[in-house]
């Protein structure tokens, strides 16, 4: 066999691709990485597709075992890479050999890492997407997070490039940071003062934060609706609910809703708020669709045109 055995699960890791697309009509969320830079960063540092399944680890502790000869990487958060006990730099592919040991440490800053290995780990389908979602009990090993005992298939090994992302490229994963929000039609249903509130409190990210949602805590925003009919939920949408505090979903979300919604925040900044652990506080700021758009092309060209360094 040519793979990993998970010795050591660590607290919540996901086999993940780039989303399970085109389903919402059947009710299939999109799934996916929850920061979608630092995962196409991780494939493109031991030359894979964008698009090729890796591990999504959250808050760390996974170990593994190498029963094949590769490349790995990890990128994302703050969480020590070890190869045989000894510490390995981030954002930098590492040759591995079969028998080799892969710790990820927890996290120092950050909430999420993903580990990608040249080839991509091979799981089977399910929709055509590998990605896991636990709520749907899809995607990955039978729609289950990594368990101990598990073994991760990986194509034979094959000559591979691999690099690194200098350290002026990499994002930072501070606390306290200022999110984008386009308003949505629904925003009618919020009076002038409730929208200023909105936008000039600070908030804080709850323990009630996962990869459907994250819940808020701040001043409490009241719109003039108790509720709407259920209707289709975008990636990003800011729900209030009856108690006016802000619930913002994300990946593994729902794909419809009853409550009011005040706006979407962009797909950067949801990355972002990803990474951001319980007790961080957060304000948003509004911005036009064609603000959006703009910063989403920059985006994408920066990364197109960002080098990262090739390594022996």
């Amino acid at each position: 066999m040519s793979g990993f055995k998970v010795v050591q699960p660590g607290l919540m890791t996901l086999i993940q691709d780039a989303g399970r697309f085109g389903h919402h009509r059947i009710g299939l969320t999109t799934g996916g990485p929850l920061d979608a830079l630092a995962f196409k960063w991780a494939n493109r540092l031991v030359d894979n597709p964008v698009n090729t399944t890796a591990l999504e680890i959250s808050f760390g502790g996974l170990v593994l075992l190498a029963e094949t000869d590769a490349q790995i990487v990890l990128a994302g958060a703050q969480m020590p890479l070890k190869i045989n006990g000894v510490e390995q730099d981030r954002w930098h592919a590492h040759r591995i050999k079969a028998g080799d040991k892969i710790e990820v440490g927890f996290s120092a800053q950050g909430a999420r890492a993903y580990l990608a290995v040249s080839g991509g780990f091979q799981v089977e389908h399910s929709f055509s997407s590998s990605a896991t979602v636990t709520r749907e009990g899809i995607g990955g090993f039978t729609g289950e997070k990594l368990k101990q005992g598990d073994y991760l298939n990986c194509k034979p090994p094959m000559k591979h490039k691999g690099y690194r992302l200098p350290e002026t490229h990499r994002p930072d994963y501070s606390d306290n940071v200022t999110l984008r929000v386009i308003t949505g039609y629904q925003q009618q249903a919020f009076s002038d003062y409730q929208k200023r509130l909105f936008f000039s409190s600070e908030y804080k990210v709850t323990d009630r934060a996962d990869r459907m949602g994250y819940r808020l805590a701040g001043p409490e925003v009241k719109p003039a609706l108790d509720g709407i009919l259920s209707e289709g939920i975008c990636h990003g949408a800011i729900q209030i609910p009856a108690d006016g505090q802000p619930i913002v979903l994300l990946n593994d979300r729902q794909t419809i809703g009853g409550y009011p919604k005040i706006g979407s925040m962009i797909a950067l900044d949801t990355a972002r708020m990803a990474q951001m652990l319980p007790g961080s506080r957060i304000s948003f700021d509004e911005i036009s669709i064609d603000d959006a758009h703009n910063l989403h092309c920059l985006a994408h060209i920066r990364f197109n045109n960002t080098e990262p360094e090739p390594v022996d």
